[in-house]
């Protein structure tokens, strides 16, 4: 008999709030003459280097400087100064729409909801800016939880905030490579959610390598199709 799903850990970035696109708000608020094409690659140097580096902004003070080095790559890629409030001010996230009545539902069916995610220290703020704070029990940061996805010890942190065992969560996320691997990694179950494209799981698919089959969701509304009872 399936164990009772009591819990479900969601990813933050690409699963429950997504960026909008920062690139042409950037170039306007650099006086709008640089190129789009410009803009946009040093933009994507910029989110990859934030992305590799985000666990070491642990609290205000770090946190500040990696966004001065941000800054400073953005100068070096576009040739002039950008400075961080700049930079900051292009840079605005948004709830999917399928987040909070999705959340809602879950919460309403009992389960405890925690948000893990690789992320910075303001992570808990973000969340709380896009209306999805109040819909989740708790929040876990790779930068404040001293590890990052796919390590299985920032899931074994939601775990505890969520009070369960791996086997009674369900981790939701959109990459395979952090999101699946490391749940997996940490025993708990996982679904793959893909907004473009439901794939589903084949378990006859599966060879040896465990990652060959992952159930796949298109929104967060499917996930209480998944949930065992």
């Amino acid at each position: 008999m399936p164990t009772p799903t009591r819990a479900v850990l969601l990813d933050a970035l690409g699963t429950l709030v997504e960026l909008e696109p920062p690139a042409e708000r950037l170039r306007i608020a650099l006086g709008g003459d640089l190129p789009p094409k410009v803009v946009e690659r040093a933009m994507r140097a910029e989110m990859a280097y934030y992305r590799t580096h985000s666990h070491e902004a642990r609290d205000e003070s770090s946190l500040a400087e990696l966004r001065e080095r941000c800054a400073a790559l953005l100068e070096r890629e576009l040739g002039r100064e950008v400075p961080v409030a700049t930079m900051m001010s292009a840079i605005r996230f948004r709830a999917y729409d399928d987040a909070a009545g999705a959340l809602d539902g879950l919460r309403r069916r009992g389960l405890a909801l925690v948000c893990v995610s690789n992320w910075d220290c303001r992570l808990p703020q973000v969340l709380a800016e896009v209306g999805l704070a109040d819909l989740l029990d708790g929040v876990v940061a790779s930068a404040t939880a001293g590890a990052r996805k796919p390590e299985p010890a920032i899931f074994e942190a939601a775990l505890g905030i969520a009070g369960c065992e791996a086997a009674e969560s369900l981790a939701v996320g959109d990459t395979v490579e952090e999101d699946v691997a490391g749940a997996r990694a940490a025993g708990i179950p996982a679904l793959l959610l893909d907004r473009a494209e439901a794939r589903g799981s084949d378990p006859s698919a599966e060879g040896s390598d465990p990652l060959s089959a992952v159930a796949t969701i298109s929104s967060l509304e499917q996930i209480s199709d998944h949930l065992s009872r």
